[in-house]
Formats: C-alpha cells, sequence, structure tokens
C-alpha cells in the first residue's frame, strides 16, 4: 500500500481523497492556489504546498508545480480527483516516469478514450451497442453528407477530442450540414486544438444513462448499477440518481456483461464511467467513456455499499479487485438521488462567488454531502461553481424524493445565492416524480416556470 499521496485538485473531491486515505492510513499533501490557502483540503492533509496563484493555468493545471510539489514531498501517488488534470494522458505518463504512482486509467488508455471516434470504434468493435454514423474522423463536408444521407437526418456532429458540450451541432437538413460542419471544426479547434469531428445519429429527446467500472491490474472488471443523469442544462448534470427508473433488470444485467468485457478488451484498470444515450424505445448507444472518478459516484456508493476512491488507491497500489468488492456480482440496494449545489443564482444561473456568512448541513436519515464549504469561507471566481453534492437515499425512489426535500429545506447558505431553490421546484416537478423525464427536461421545466430556457443547440 502507499505511504503517501498527492491529491492534484480542490475543493470537496480533495477532501473526499483525503478522507478514504484516512480510512486507509496513508499520508496526505495537499496543493492548492494562493486563493485556497484557507480551503478545508489544505486543513486536512498532513503537508499542503502552495502551487501558484490563483488561475488553474498557473497553479492545478501547472503538471511542472505538480510534480515539483509531489517530488519535495516525497510521495507515492498522485490522485487526480476529476476534471483539472485527470483524463490528461499526458500528465499521467510523466508521474509514472517519475516513479509516481498516477491513480487512474494506464495512459494509453486514458488517451484511447480521450479520443471519441476511437473509443466509439473501440466499444463497437467490443460488442457494446453504438449510433449509426460515421467509421472515423471526416476531413470534408462530402464525406459528411455522404453518411448523414445514408444513416438519415437529424444528425450530430462531434469533436472528436471533445466533452461538455463544445464542438457538437446539430443538423436536421443537408443544406444545413456544410455550415455546420465548419463551425464544428471551428469550435472543436478552439476548445481543444484539434479540429477533428465525426458524425452520429441524432436522437432527439434521450436519456443519459451511465455504469460506473472498477477494473484491477489482474484482469477483473466489475459493473455497478447504472446512474440517470437525464436533468441537466447545457450538457452540466443538475441531479443524477441510482438505479435509474428506465432500465430494466434485464437490460442491466445485459449492458453489465457487455461492458466487463469490453472493458477487459481495452484493457482498462482503475475507476472509469461509461456514458450511453437511451432512445424512446429503450435501447443504448454508447457515448464516451470517462477516465476518472465521476463527480457523481456517491449515488453509486451508496447503493452498493462500496467506496470508490477507496477501491482506485487500492487497485492502484496493485490490489486486487476482490479486496475492493468482497461479493460479486452487486445489487442495488434501495435507491439514491445526488443533487448538486451550485454557487450560482436559480432564476438566472450566473456564477455568484462571495463569502458565505452562514452555513447549516441538513443531516438525518438516509442524507450524506460531500462539501468543503463552511462559514465563513470564500467561494472564488476562478474555478467551477459547485460548493456541495447532496446525496440522500431511501429503500424506495419515493423514500429518496422524500428525505431529498427535506434536506433541501434544511440546507442554509448565506452570503452567496445556490442552485437549491431550483432543486427544490424540480423535486416537486410531477414529471420528476414521476420520473417521465429526459435531457429536454429542464428546457420544458424552465419554460412552464416562464424562466428563460437554454438556448438551443
Amino acid at each position: 500500500m502507499f505511504r503517501k499521496i498527492l491529491i492534484a485538485n480542490r475543493g470537496e473531491i480533495a477532501l473526499r481523497v483525503i478522507c478514504a486515505c484516512k480510512e486507509l492510513g496513508i499520508r496526505t499533501v495537499a496543493v492548492y492556489s494562493e486563493a485556497d490557502r484557507h480551503s478545508l483540503h489544505v486543513r486536512f492533509a498532513d503537508e499542503a504546498v502552495c502551487i501558484g496563484p490563483a488561475k488553474s493555468s498557473r497553479s492545478y493545471l501547472d503538471i511542472p508545480a505538480v510534480i515539483s510539489a509531489a517530488e519535495i514531498t516525497n510521495v507515492d501517488a498522485i490522485h487526480p480527483g476529476y476534471g483539472f488534470l485527470s483524463e490528461n494522458a499526458d500528465f499521467a505518463e510523466i508521474c509514472e516516469l517519475s516513479n509516481i504512482r498516477f491513480i487512474g486509467p494506464p495512459p494509453d488508455v486514458t488517451r484511447l478514450m480521450g479520443v471519441k471516434d476511437k473509443a466509439r470504434a473501440a466499444m463497437a468493435a467490443a460488442g457494446v451497442p453504438t449510433l449509426p454514423g460515421s467509421e472515423g474522423v471526416l476531413s470534408r463536408v462530402e464525406e459528411a453528407l455522404e453518411v448523414a444521407n445514408h444513416i438519415g437526418y437529424p444528425v450530430i456532429l462531434k469533436a472528436s477530442a471533445g466533452g461538455g458540450g463544445r464542438g457538437m451541432r446539430i443538423v436536421r437538413e443537408p443544406e444545413e450540414l456544410p455550415a455546420q460542419f465548419t463551425q464544428a471544426q471551428q469550435e472543436a479547434l478552439a476548445a481543444f486544438s484539434c479540429a477533428d469531428v465525426y458524425l452520429e445519429k441524432y436522437i432527439p429527446a434521450p436519456r443519459h444513462i451511465e455504469f460506473q467500472i472498477l477494473a484491477d491490474t489482474h484482469g477483473n472488471v466489475e459493473v455497478f448499477t447504472e446512474r440517470e443523469c437525464s436533468i441537466q442544462r447545457r450538457h452540466q448534470k443538475l441531479i443524477e440518481e441510482s438505479p435509474s427508473p428506465r432500465v430494466s433488470t434485464a437490460l442491466r444485467l445485459q449492458m453489465c456483461q457487455k461492458l466487463r468485457e469490453a472493458m477487459r478488451a481495452v484493457g482498462y484498470t482503475n475507476a472509469g464511467t461509461v456514458e450511453f444515450l437511451m432512445d424512446e424505445k429503450g435501447d443504448l448507444y454508447f457515448i464516451e467513456v470517462n477516465a476518472r472518478i465521476q463527480v457523481e459516484h456517491p449515488i453509486t456508493e451508496v447503493v452498493s455499499g462500496i467506496d470508490l476512491v477507496k477501491g482506485q488507491i487500492m487497485m492502484a497500489a496493485g490490489l486486487p479487485l476482490s479486496h475492493v468488492i468482497p461479493k460479486s456480482p452487486l445489487h442495488p440496494r434501495g435507491h439514491a438521488i445526488e443533487c448538486r449545489i451550485n454557487a450560482e443564482h436559480p432564476e438566472t444561473f450566473a456564477p455568484s462567488p462571495g463569502r458565505i456568512t452562514a452555513f447549516n448541513l441538513p443531516g438525518g436519515p438516509g442524507i450524506r454531502v460531500d462539501t468543503a464549504a463552511y462559514a465563513g469561507a470564500v467561494v472564488p471566481p476562478y474555478y467551477d461553481s459547485l460548493i456541495a453534492k447532496l446525496i440522500s437515499s431511501g429503500r424506495s425512489r419515493a423514500e429518496a424524493i422524500a428525505r431529498m426535500s427535506r434536506a433541501l429545506e434544511m440546507f442554509v447558505v448565506e452570503g452567496i445565492h445556490t442552485s437549491i431553490p431550483l432543486h427544490q421546484k424540480i423535486l416537486n416537478d410531477p414529471d420528476f416524480i414521476a420520473g417521465k423525464f429526459d435531457t429536454t427536461f429542464i428546457n420544458r421545466f424552465l419554460a412552464a416556470n416562464n424562466r428563460p430556457a437554454t438556448p438551443p443547440e
């Protein structure tokens, strides 16, 4: 087992990794920017190193600074959390070259998963269902027109190196495609320094379903009960739950078996999430693999009883999956929901940085809060607006919703605006309560509540 781990991240996920390390008896090193000097992950780590000014490009994304901090503190491994350097294959490679274990997939697998068209091809070769589309990147608009005419409109153009909705363009008619193709390439180049795009059949109102995986270095793979992440705005998730109200037991078992085989085939190790779109018929189609721990991992921990972060660390240290999961296959225990509490105005979605003047966490049966916020803390304007993850669980989905509603009412954050009022309204929406929603839900919800909807793609 590792003796000391550096956490190359901040906020609640850095604190979450520290918790796992403390339970495993591993010392921790926090890195922080000047803006995070008084953060809780700095306070609770065994050691802390300032790696630069507030701007992430000069601190949390500064690979030489992170590696230097790791070397001067003599750590055995680095946990990247999510975001920042977590899916940077070059960083993972530099860690290994520096004789520091990177807690995540190997660099070559991360590179493969990071190129969306190649990941899609790898999954298709392993028998995972994919949407009809181009076999690789498209260099000319004529190629795109040929593929689109073959599979039928509407189609969607996607950046090969993309994510977060950038470099994506929906095309409903042939005459739209040339202009949209050029725009998708330009946006992809600006966002990812790579203009490559590919094309898929577009599903107008899909559900977003994902499967958590853990894989050790001995060829063992576990696939967990799916998460439903359809409540999202501009491709950013707001509410997640597990299991999905739409996935049957038969479909779950089928996909788990396919993904075990696929992950072994590509040589995947450590934690990851395989994301799918579900069409109106209930069929699943592969989107991408996120080669890291996800923001929404707590709901999987709740319904499985498995500590995923400890699992990441143990498998990176070479332990087999049986040390993480004593009994397989896993079966879901009850239901869990997560609300992402963001520092933003609930009506306008404008960021709301500033000092938290009062902070009260909800408690009671079935409630968990992952946060690094506290009364007196300053939410800086430089990073993601997530300040807390509120997780509820119950024996049924109805009980989990009831507990979440109660917890949102008792969650007090003053001094800044938060998304809590928005979550409260969504939790009371009849379609949400009935499980009748897809990725277009938030636009319909905002329109019904006389609020500006998300602009169309």
